[in-house]
């Protein structure tokens, strides 16, 4: 600690999806003094014991150290999503954004970094069994963020090697979501104008059944809670973040009632190229092909090193986060912020 009243702990991308999660359970951890929010925009939102401050990770002119300076641990969460059309400038926010970071926590001398990697870092792996950290981080080159997501895990290597001293986590989750967070990732996945009002059970005719489409899913607030832990602790390493049950065409007709009915990937795939081709749906089938061969990852390290444990099922998050997208919810914060379509 860097005082003996508490812990400082500065966060970047702190007005996000994982960062609202990651701000407000630190902001009420008794250990933790103060918490400072990094964010291109600063929100309207104050959690106690937090301050903000405007900076641009993806610009060369943001002096990134002098924020770092007396921070008992950085969290790392900034990322962009979009513009998926143009990968250059997600290289340069997410990949140089993130290596000015580590440069940064390198030169303020700070104790810990705490980083936001993903599912999306790994390899192409098993749909029926779930893989441990050692499973290979080379992503799926052909999709920007698992390509930009595995080329941080080498850049971390490289950063472990050359600053021992400095005690680097990575977390690497499932796919997060929670109430506050549907408006925004219905933006940044199924396009603004997109009328989230659609995503009631009762108009699915049916449910594609896309073959390997077996994912995991996780509340954003279990996975702000591991990083609290990860702060809190001498954890060093790579954990997998994830919730019960992994995530089919048969858990999810169960929960909405709806049929699943078998649909090739090809056919799928073309229909997702044609409307990201046209502009009219941010998700590449890039992506799309990168989710079809994701791994299912076994958490027991995060169990058995953190003390963790999701207190939300992937099936209560899914329903959770549906009825979000009905009713357009969000934060305030200008990433979170709600709106309804249609």
């Amino acid at each position: 600690m860097s005082s003996g009243t508490g812990m400082r702990i500065v966060v970047t991308g702190a007005t996000g999806n994982v960062g609202t999660s990651v701000v407000r359970l630190l902001s009420e951890d008794p250990e933790v003094a103060s918490v400072l929010g990094l964010a291109r925009r600063i929100p309207e939102w104050s959690p106690p014991k937090t301050d903000w401050s405007a900076v641009d990770l993806a610009s060369e002119k943001s002096d990134v150290a002098e924020h770092f300076r007396g921070a008992d641990a950085i969290v790392h969460l900034a990322w962009a999503f979009q513009p998926t059309h143009d990968p250059a400038a997600t290289w340069r926010t997410n990949v140089l954004g993130s290596m000015r970071v580590f440069e940064a926590v390198a030169a303020a001398g700070v104790p810990a970094l705490v980083h936001a990697s993903s599912v999306g870092a790994y390899s192409p792996g098993p749909k029926d069994r779930a893989v441990d950290e050692s499973w290979p981080t080379h992503g799926w080159p052909d999709a920007a963020y698992c390509r930009e997501k595995a080329y941080l895990e080498r850049a971390l290597d490289t950063f472990e090697r050359d600053h021992p001293e400095t005690r680097v986590v990575r977390m690497r989750p499932a796919f997060l979501f929670k109430r506050e967070s549907a408006s925004e990732q219905r933006r940044i996945f199924g396009g603004r104008f997109l009328p989230g009002p659609l995503a009631r059970p009762e108009l699915l005719p049916f449910l594609p059944d896309i073959p390997g489409l077996r994912v995991q899913a996780l509340h954003t607030d279990d996975a702000a809670n591991a990083y609290r832990l990860a702060v809190r602790s001498d954890a060093r390493g790579a954990f997998n973040l994830a919730a019960e049950p992994p995530v089919d065409a048969q858990v999810l007709g169960e929960m909405l009632g709806a049929r699943p009915v078998r649909l090739p990937r090809t056919a799928a795939r073309s229909a997702i190229a044609a409307a990201w081709g046209l502009h009219l749906l941010p998700a590449s089938p890039h992506l799309f092909d990168a989710v079809l061969r994701l791994p299912l990852m076994d958490c027991t390290r995060a169990r058995a090193e953190l003390g963790w444990r999701p207190e939300r099922t992937a099936t209560e998050v899914l329903e959770e986060f549906l009825q979000g997208l009905q009713q357009g919810e969000g934060a305030r914060t200008e990433p979170m912020r709600g709106r309804k379509v249609g």
